[in-house]
């Protein structure tokens, strides 16, 4: 396993030839990413398939995964439906996933080589050639950096596909993992093609039902004493609001950001299994506390799931202490 941020210039080239090697050699691959993709697993999927394609005509290569949800208004976004037998003999590539339960589809196992590559705070060793970026606003970044570097042509569709996930896991340009190398990858896939009105117009546009949907979410917000935000959502009510876990759980959690005076916010939403938790922070590390609960991410956004209310509300204790403690 490699932290590329602990390399020097040459060695992070060495490492990103390191992939590309393992992609020269094999004629089949089949690219993976986490369950219930956002626009940053998609894009860097998408993207890098159209890249592999693009540049090795001659190969076979899969996306695949479960449905794209929301995220389907990206170009390529259906998933390939594939075989066991086509995994003989070929390489799989993990992508934007930070623990195994977390990959969509676990027949990577079968490929004759495994490699990942992926931006999260490292949990464990999953494939047999791992690349590990934390300092990369976004697996879609990642991607990119690894064409410049291996000289591979970027298209319009693979561009198109890798600017939208690094757009939306940086927030539109916002979070602190956004850096000047940001602006130079994004800069590099303007220059292949991107359409950046047809890009905004899809990511912004929005119907009338989720817009109501999210007032009744940010009706529910309520406070700690110390001001961490939460939203609770019982399994009895989450037939009510007619839409899947996924967007409850992590299409609601944003409806709590930019409220002034609170620096940390939380969304559990009950299910028959578990209760899922989604944490945001605009100011503060709160991986720690999702690493507690079995869960993990990016220091300002992490996730984990966590066996009842008690215990989610053991969490919140925990973010209400940790926040009381970093305000003082």
């Amino acid at each position: 396993m490699v932290y590329l941020h602990c390399l020097k210039k040459g060695e992070k080239q060495k490492m990103f030839e390191q992939i590309l090697q393992e992609i020269k050699r094999f004629d089949r691959i089949v690219i993976h990413r986490h369950k219930s993709p956002d626009g940053d697993a998609l894009g860097s999927q998408i993207g890098l398939k159209n890249i592999i394609k693009d540049n090795f005509p001659e190969k076979e290569v899969y996306a695949v995964g479960d449905d794209a949800k929301r995220y389907a208004l990206m170009d390529g976004s259906t998933m390939d439906e594939i075989a066991d037998e086509t995994y003989q003999g070929a390489l799989a590539i993990v992508l934007d996933c930070g623990a195994s339960s977390l990959i969509s589809d676990e027949r990577y196992k079968l490929a004759a080589k495994t490699a990942r590559i992926d931006h999260h705070i490292y949990c464990e060793k999953i494939t047999d050639v791992e690349v590990v970026e934390t300092a990369f606003e976004s697996c879609c970044g990642q991607i990119t950096e690894l064409a410049l570097e291996g000289g591979l042509k970027l298209t319009p569709a693979s561009a198109t596909a890798l600017y939208t996930g690094m757009v939306t896991d940086s927030g539109r340009f916002r979070y602190d993992s956004t850096t000047a190398d940001t602006f130079r990858l994004a800069s590099a896939l303007m220059k292949a093609g991107v359409d950046l009105n047809a890009v905004y117009t899809k990511l912004y546009e929005d119907d009338f039902f989720f817009v109501r949907l999210r007032a009744q979410f940010t009706l529910k917000i309520q406070f700690t004493d110390y001001r961490v935000a939460y939203i609770y959502t019982t399994k009895e009510e989450l037939p009510s609001y007619g839409v899947d876990t996924f967007t409850i759980s992590r299409g609601m959690v944003g409806t709590m950001a930019d409220l002034r005076g609170v620096d940390i916010w939380v969304n559990f939403t009950e299910t028959e299994e578990n209760v899922l938790v989604e944490i945001r922070s605009s100011k503060y590390n709160i991986n720690p506390v999702a690493t507690k609960y079995g869960g993990g991410g990016h220091a300002k956004a992490s996730g984990a799931a966590v066996k009842d209310r008690n215990e989610a509300m053991a969490l919140l204790d925990d973010l209400n202490a940790y926040n009381k403690e970093e305000s003082q």
